[in-house]
């Protein structure tokens, strides 16, 4: 999930770069779709050097399978719950903060310039 905040963070200004869900939902997806390639290539390099186990009826073949086996498993898992699972868990996390986020900007953000313009009032 630090990429998520990372990738995102260098395109909006800091530190309130999350305005809205809408932008969460960009992080969230930009982040994801940068990491689909890198874990689809680790899971199908590590499916492929288990597959000869899970074929293999040589001396021993049955104890090797019943360890690949989970492995296989566990490699479908973490590739689902990466992409799938824990992007959703981090968009019901951080959708508490983006809410209260934009209360806090309510209108005065630092493009705008009222934020420094105020300030100079205040301090002349």
């Amino acid at each position: 999930m630090q990429a998520l905040r990372e990738n995102k963070g260098r395109t909006h200004e800091a530190p309130c770069f999350l305005r809205s869900e809408a932008d969460l939902v960009e992080a969230i997806i930009h982040g994801a779709v940068k990491r689909v390639r890198p874990k689809a290539m680790t899971v199908a390099a590590a499916m492929l050097g288990l597959l000869p186990i899970m074929w293999s009826t040589g001396t021993g073949a049955d104890l090797m399978k019943r360890i690949a086996a989970p492995m296989v498993g566990g490699l479908v898992t973490s590739f689902a719950m990466e992409l799938l699972v824990y992007p959703a868990i981090y968009f019901l996390w951080r959708r508490k903060e983006a809410r209260s986020g934009l209360s806090e900007v309510s209108g005065a953000s630092p493009r705008s310039g009222s934020v420094g313009s105020a300030t100079l009032a205040r301090s002349s």
